[in-house]
């Protein structure tokens, strides 16, 4: 599934008993969610407060088709295992898996987090897995800083400059 070598990423038949073994040590569990396709400070913030809840932090990255089937044509615009490389990479995080679903009820059944952690673009009452985690015992956390960064914003806002360069130099020679 993927060429990283990094031990933090793992498949979804190595996460349920990984999450059981932090339990059994005493860790709590939070799991936290998105596409990630472009990582930026928003992220890092959000990823930092999720793992300031105590115990081990899971991010589960959309797969390029559910990233595709929220997000639209022309993403992801790094696939799937890049951004859960990248991910990893992080001190804050201590696995990450990759799933196809749009939504993350599944693992929730699978893991039973003690808290799932979302931004600060939702509320408790609007996330979508929110009956499903607390049908698991678990509690839904909005963390991060004010929702004043986005994927979708930075690539629209870079797609606009370079057709307003384009326009104004017309098209580059080869």
């Amino acid at each position: 599934m993927t060429t990283s070598h990094n031990p933090k990423i793992v498949s979804r038949a190595e996460l349920q008993p990984l999450a059981a073994s932090w339990r059994a040590a005493g860790h709590r569990i939070t799991l936290t969610n998105g596409c990630f396709d472009i990582l930026h400070v928003g992220h890092v913030r959000y990823l930092h407060a999720a793992h300031a809840l105590g115990g081990k932090l899971i991010v589960a990255v959309n797969a390029d088709n559910s990233v595709r089937a929220l997000k639209g044509e022309g993403r992801p615009v790094m696939p799937a295992e890049e951004r859960a490389e990248i991910l990893a990479s992080l001190s804050d995080v201590d696995a990450v898996v990759i799933f196809p679903e749009k939504d993350v009820r599944a693992i929730i059944r699978e893991i039973r987090p003690d808290f799932h952690a979302k931004g600060t673009d939702y509320t408790e009452q609007n996330v979508p897995e929110r009956d499903e985690v607390e049908a698991c015992g678990g509690r839904v956390v909005i963390v991060g800083d004010p929702k004043n960064h986005s994927a979708t914003q930075i690539i629209s806002s870079r797609s606009e400059t370079k057709t307003k360069t384009k326009t104004k130099t017309g098209p580059r020679k080869s």
